[in-house]
């Protein structure tokens, strides 16, 4: 089963993304290190796959899956 994400926002505790079947799926920011200390404008130079969320720059790549199985950050 694909989870699309259809959008991705922060606010300075989470980050939260919108399922295409309408549920909001959100997570602490301190789970993902690399996103945490990054820059607004690095946090939205991200790519939506069938699977999840990469950011190139960043090199992190989050299962929407995973999430919604109840992982976190694997750094």
């Amino acid at each position: 089963m694909n989870t699309l994400v259809t959008d991705v926002r922060f606010d300075d505790d989470k980050m939260w993304m919108t399922l295409h079947d309408g549920r909001e799926l959100g997570v602490p920011i301190s789970w993902f290190p690399r996103l945490a200390r990054a820059s607004t404008e690095e946090r939205l130079k991200f790519e939506i796959s069938a699977f999840g969320l990469h950011w190139s720059a960043l090199v992190e790549d989050i299962s929407v899956q995973g999430l919604l199985a109840g992982g976190g950050a694997n750094e």
